[in-house]
């Protein structure tokens, strides 16, 4: 059977496995290489190469990056249907006579390509057509060989526990945001019921890095390898201006990770402008500025950049006198290292540190490694915008989709590791759950702690606490 390495094993610096393809400088059956690197073909051709025969079976990168690429050109369920009408006709699988150890020889093959698919792009078989599909192929592998059968089986009891944990975990997501409040309404219905803050319920900031940590690996592993793609599913200039998935793009994992984002940010300026003694309020900046120092250090950069963008916002950094009781050396250090200039460069240059100590490592913390996910989206976007899907000649531009998969790729390795740290539910509930402000509510906290500055703040606060408070 073929081997499935680790996904971080998949792709070599230079593009494909060299010695995997024959060596024709040009084109062969509709697929063009160069230098044994396959860079363009026919959407035909791309599909007949991703159905294995008796003496071929594709490689696992062209696996990954075909069925990646493909629904930008077709929906995952007719790419399903081609390669079942593939393995069906090629293989003489309808056939009752067909030879046993022909069959022996094809089957495996078969199931291995369907358990790559399975296992890498779980979510296609929401889809009820791709499932008939799936268990249509399956099924005639099975009536084969009690081996097969049991294959067949362990391969179906995966792809529905996946699935049914899906389900689990948008059924979470769905109760979590419709119980969120504004933090301010319930101050003003119930003053009593939130009293606490971050720091009562959780006075170590090693403690709560770790707990963010908990709930980025969480939601990271939930988004699928497509829904990168999906994103930017536009029409294919071939397919008739009919759009793929406009439906509804299947982008609901990683929107959600975006969501929580924005929630972090929220929290930190929330949590920063609740209180009303100023050095309360210095405490907290000084108390986040260790839990984002933490996140750094446990290779979190994108609790790390809520963090810093939390603290950034305007209702929080206007608090002069809040921030001259702090010891901001350390904040600095962290603004230099996510500093947006050329392009991220010391992110950059921190994130392929952190990648490189993952890929060395021994232990699962030390493995961490959870991007700026806002800037992995963006990188991913200019590379699909800068380079055309369709070469002039109508042919899929394949060099394009490689790179895509390598950065793809990259992803998957650090979505799969297990959070080392202990779980506690209790500092889980209230970063999920409890009330943030909205941006006018900041402000309006925000102008109670330390008073506008000018005719413009006084302006905006008297007409925030009308809005807000009912009073003038």
């Amino acid at each position: 059977m073929p081997q499935t390495p680790p996904f971080s094993a998949m792709f070599d610096s230079s593009g494909y496995n060299r010695n995997l393809y024959q060596s024709a400088e040009d084109s062969c059956g509709g697929l063009y290489y160069h230098d044994n690197n396959l860079l363009s073909g026919s959407l035909e051709a791309l599909i007949q190469h991703l159905v294995p025969n008796v003496d071929y079976y594709p490689d696992r990168t062209y696996i990954f990056t075909f069925l990646l690429s493909s629904r930008l050109f077709m929906h995952p369920y007719e790419l399903m249907a081609k390669v079942c009408h593939l393995c069906v006709e090629h293989q003489r699988l309808s056939d009752p006579d067909s030879d046993k150890n022909q069959m022996r020889k094809i089957a495996p093959k078969i199931l291995q390509l369907l358990t790559e698919w399975t296992e890498t792009f779980p979510y296609d078989f929401r889809d009820e057509r791709m499932m008939r599909n799936l268990k249509d192929l399956a099924h005639r592998i099975a009536s084969g060989e009690e081996t097969y059968r049991k294959n067949v089986q362990q391969m179906m009891q995966c792809l529905i526990r996946k699935l049914a944990a899906l389900s689990q975990y948008e059924e979470v997501l769905a109760k979590i945001s419709s119980t969120s409040t504004d933090r301010l309404t319930v101050l003003k219905t119930k003053p009593q019921s939130i009293q606490r803050d971050i720091i009562t319920v959780c006075n170590d900031p090693y403690t709560l890095a770790q707990q963010l940590t908990h709930i980025e690996l969480e939601r990271l592993n939930y988004i699928g390898p497509e829904e990168f793609v999906q994103a930017f599913v536009q029409k294919d200039p071939l397919d008739n201006d009919k759009s793929c998935y406009s439906e509804r793009k299947k982008t609901r994992n990683l929107e959600a990770y975006v969501e929580w984002f924005n929630r972090l940010s929220y929290l930190v300026a929330t949590e920063i402008c609740m209180p009303v003694k100023k050095k309360h309020r210095a405490r907290m900046i000084e108390y986040f500025i260790d839990v984002a120092r933490e996140c750094f250090n446990i290779g979190n950069f994108n609790s790390l950049m809520a963090i810093i963008s939390g603290m950034n916002m305007s209702p929080v950094s206007r608090l002069k006198k809040t921030w001259a009781k702090v010891k901001t050396a350390k904040f600095d250090i962290l603004e230099h290292q996510m500093d947006p200039s050329s392009n991220f460069y010391n992110y950059r240059t921190a994130l392929r540190g952190a990648a490189q100590r993952s890929l060395t490592a021994h232990s699962s913390r030390e493995k961490i490694v959870i991007p700026f996910f806002s800037l992995l989206i963006k990188d991913i976007y200019f590379l699909n915008e800068g380079c055309a899907n369709r070469l002039p000649n109508g042919h899929v531009n394949f060099e394009k989709f490689w790179e895509l998969a390598k950065q793809v790729s990259e992803f998957m390795t650090w979505k799969q590791v297990e959070c080392p740290f202990e779980r506690d539910r209790k500092i889980l509930q209230y970063l999920l759950t409890v009330p943030v402000f909205s941006e006018d509510a900041l402000y309006l906290a925000s102008y109670e702690s330390e008073g506008p500055e000018n005719h413009i703040e006084k302006d905006r606060w008297k007409s925030l606490r009308s809005s807000l408070l009912g009073r003038v």
